[in-house]
């Protein structure tokens, strides 16, 4: 049963995100905010399909530490879900993403219409200046950055070194970070034949001031805090004794 939704539910986002696909490419003489209207559109659709086609439910606790403006958003990332669910908690926004995206038939059309951050993950120093030019102009523009700090999907109960540049842009841009944990992993892992419905929990963490705080420091609390609420999460995927700092890049 769980394959059999699964294969339907992708079916289906497939049918319903070409017209959008292209629709968003054809209105790029359109204001920004334009575009991201039509991909409004489009997420609700995702996540209609997402409750009523897999059963998956979600719930945001948090809201209050959301800031008023918008802020760099460093997010634990586990699956696809996330990456539609965010636009909910943090309208508008823009992630930074490795340029391959850009070359999906309809899928990736939509996002370079968008303006998402892409870039170059194989020419680091390239790519860390793209996050910091392009951040700050996003930032400008009232769009929140999210940032997955572990560069790639990881599994629950695993963790990947944070790499800085979320929080080099934050010192930069002088803006806060807002750490973000969510289980979506537990219920939708890598094979995406095999999601299964369950409820996640999307958790987001205090603020972090970037006033007097170096790069490596905000990496370090950030990590902290999603590590620690990782656990309470999903407390049977995480040894206890592991530190967050081991997550944190040099």
């Amino acid at each position: 049963m769980v394959a059999l939704r699964s294969t339907l539910f992708l079916l289906l986002v497939s049918l319903w995100t070409i017209p959008f696909g292209v629709l968003v490419s054809l209105a790029i003489a359109l204001p920004i905010r334009a575009r991201y209207a039509i991909i409004a559109f489009w997420r609700i659709g995702f996540m209609l399909l997402s409750r009523y086609v897999l059963g998956i439910r979600y719930r945001v606790i948090g809201r209050e530490n959301i800031p008023a403006s918008p802020s760099v958003v460093l997010a634990k990332h586990q699956s696809a879900w996330e990456t539609v669910a965010l636009q909910e908690v943090f309208p508008p926004l823009v992630f930074v993403l490795k340029k391959e995206l850009l070359r999906i038939p309809f899928f990736g059309w939509g996002l370079a219409a968008l303006k998402m951050i892409s870039i170059d993950r194989a020419a680091a120093k390239d790519a860390l200046k793209q996050i910091f030019d392009q951040g700050r102009d996003r930032l400008a523009a009232g769009y929140w950055v999210v940032i997955f700090p572990e560069g790639t999907r990881v599994a629950p109960g695993e963790t990947c070194r944070y790499k800085p540049g979320g929080a080099h842009l934050a010192v930069r841009a002088g803006v806060q970070v807002v750490p973000v944990a969510h289980n979506a992993g537990e219920v939708w892992g890598r094979n995406a034949f095999r999601i299964r419905p369950g409820l996640i929990t999307v958790s987001v963490g205090p603020p972090i001031d970037p006033t007097e705080k170096s790069a490596s420091k905000i990496n370090t609390l950030a990590a902290a805090w999603i590590d620690g609420e990782m656990r309470r999460l999903s407390p049977h995927r995480y040894p206890a004794q592991t530190a967050a700092a081991d997550a944190v890049a040099a």
